[in-house]
């Protein structure tokens, strides 16, 4: 009966090694990646607006490869560019970089997603984003519609 229980311990600590090793015993882990809040103007143009999100990295530095939403369309990474005459130009951009233990913001002046061809969308419905990142891989959360000039939220009062 004492080897087996000795038996039994070796093979106890062995398995909590093992776990250890391969971080399975972590119960802290936790994603990298959490979205803050993500809200979508409702369409003034039917199928396009725009989305903004606050990205917190609790992690090393990342990278947004992409976005999906549940009602279609098109969605393209947006970037500031140049500015002409005063005005701030936009331009599509491949990726977005996340940095690392920090929150990106996404708004008006700054990085956001385009969304085109989408179906209906509306003001306090929320809709599914579906985002890929370089290392942590795909996030899914919700974006509220909303209608800042029915008294919905806009980015400036999120």
């Amino acid at each position: 009966m004492r080897t087996l229980t000795r038996l039994f311990r070796i093979a106890g600590a062995v398995l909590l090694a093992v776990l250890v090793v391969t971080g399975c015993a972590s119960a802290s882990a936790k994603p990298s990646i959490a979205v803050a809040s993500a809200y979508i103007p409702q369409p003034t143009t039917p199928g396009t607006t725009v989305a903004y999100l606050e990205i917190r990295n609790n992690g090393p530095a990342d990278t947004l490869l992409s976005a999906q939403t549940s009602v279609g369309g098109t969605v393209q990474l947006r970037a500031p560019g140049a500015r002409h005459a005063g005005a701030l130009t936009m331009h599509t951009v491949t990726q977005i970089p996340i940095a690392a233990e920090a929150m990106t913001r996404f708004n008006p002046d700054s990085f956001h997603l385009l969304i085109t061809g989408a179906g209906v969308m509306r003001d306090g419905k929320d809709i599914t984003l579906k985002l890929r990142f370089a290392n942590a891989g795909t996030v899914t959360i919700l974006a509220m519609v909303t209608d800042p000039e029915s008294g919905g939220s806009s980015y400036f009062m999120n």
